[in-house]
């Protein structure tokens, strides 16, 4: 029997009241109707709510939550003030979607979209569940972010956008930001001409505020000293650098966890894929010794410059600028069978967009065949879709490991092992 097309009963603007069955990923959450599914942001499983169609297509549709009608028991007030499902949707900052409910909550709603997107897509079944980062329980999941980015309005106003828009929400108050950003931002401040403004708190508690115009961050570039752990790394002050106070710590100690050491061949060719400036090749160079012969590709040019200075006490380390998927496709034409052999004796670390490694990479990456894979995620549906594809081409997951680095937020970190069945 055919599916109803939703578009013949429903229209953007429509307002019903939806019961909330569970959670989706992206921070939605799922209502069963009549008509049948639709998206609801700001909402918990069990609740009722009223809510306001904003798009409708054929097999579901999304819809804005203007008031909760039935609320559940794991229901908090929101810290933000301006993120409050009491404000109009177009007022409603975003960045904090799961601000409304308690944070244990919050970990047990993102286990469930790991677990249930690995048996989906990955055709795993996983008992791992999301663990908190240090200190995160003790401040109420505030106070992590050591990067910000507001957007700035035509009259010079600095706020996020509205979820799932682009209107500038202007606010008063940050409280995801660390002490430091939330002491020195210029909130009040009217920046007109500036389209973003980006705050950080750096690895020596100092705050960098950096204006752009358009794409480009004003002023000369600059270098700038970040840690993990008791170990420095040098990078753009305008480049990546995780965001979470306690993330670059925990996530090397959990990529050193995942490598099986009896697996680890120094001298094979050992690859740090979407390298950055070097933070997971240095985990391997650590682990590994001195004579580690490691290769880190970045596709940004800056980011491997400093990935070759924060590599450079291993004498076999390589930093290389390249896409990923023209770098693994390069190597698997031109490596020779002697390189072949250490490739396959290699241990890869890879930390891919949001979007994932992607078939692409996934196929080149297993043709050549490393003993065993330690994926770094930040998002649950494509590592899952990554983990069907690495055990269709003979790799199986050995460990898993998951992080709330971003609380109130719908995102996580996860670390996977894969080994080369």
């Amino acid at each position: 029997m055919a599916k109803r097309d939703l578009r013949t009963t429903l229209n953007p603007g429509d307002r019903m009241e939806v019961t909330v069955d569970n959670v989706a990923h992206g921070g939605l959450f799922v209502a069963r109707t009549e008509h049948g599914v639709v998206f609801v942001p700001d909402a918990l499983p069990g609740e009722r709510v009223a809510v306001e169609l904003s798009r409708v297509a054929k097999s579901f549709a999304h819809a804005e939550t203007l008031e909760v009608l039935e609320a559940s028991a794991d229901r908090v007030e929101h810290f933000w003030p301006e993120a409050r499902v009491e404000r109009s949707a177009n007022s409603r900052a975003g960045g904090a979607e799961f601000g409304h409910i308690r944070l244990p909550v919050q970990r047990g709603l993102k286990t469930t979209v790991l677990r249930d997107a690995m048996q989906r897509f990955g055709g795993v079944e996983t008992d791992v569940e999301v663990q908190p980062a240090p200190g995160d329980d003790e401040r109420g999941g505030l106070a992590w972010r050591t990067r910000v980015r507001l957007q700035v309005s035509e009259s010079g106003r600095q706020g996020p956008f509205a979820a799932r828009t682009h209107t500038v929400v202007p606010v008063t108050s940050m409280p995801l930001a660390t002490e430091g950003i939330q002491r020195d931002a210029l909130l009040e401040e009217r920046l007109v001409g500036a389209s973003r403004v980006d705050y950080a708190e750096l690895g020596d508690g100092t705050v960098d505020v950096i204006a752009t115009e358009g794409d480009a961050p004003e002023g000369p570039t600059q270098t700038i000293v970040e840690y993990a752990g008791d170990r420095a790394f040098h990078l753009d002050r305008a480049g990546f650098w995780q965001v979470h106070r306690e993330a670059p710590a925990l996530l090397t100690a959990a990529v050193r966890r995942a490598i099986d050491t009896d697996l680890v061949d120094p001298k094979a060719a050992n690859f740090d894929l979407y390298g950055g400036v070097g933070l997971f090749a240095a985990t391997l160079g650590e682990l590994l010794g001195p004579t580690t012969r490691v290769i880190s590709v970045e596709g940004d040019e800056v980011a491997t410059d400093h990935a070759a200075e924060n590599l450079a006490e291993w004498v076999g380390a390589q930093a290389i600028t390249a896409p990923v998927a023209s770098f693994l496709a390069q190597t698997r034409r031109t490596a020779t069978p002697n390189e072949l052999r250490r490739l396959a004796a290699g241990t890869v670390v890879l930390d891919p967009p949001r979007s994932g490694a992607g078939k692409q990479v996934v196929e080149s990456l297993t043709a050549l065949g490393p003993r065993q894979l330690i994926y770094v995620a930040c998002d649950p549906v494509a590592l899952a879709r990554d983990t069907g594809l690495l055990r269709e081409r003979g790799y199986e997951l050995t460990s898993l490991e998951s992080f709330d680095l971003f609380p109130h937020t719908h995102h996580f970190e996860s670390v996977a092992a894969f080994r080369r069945a």
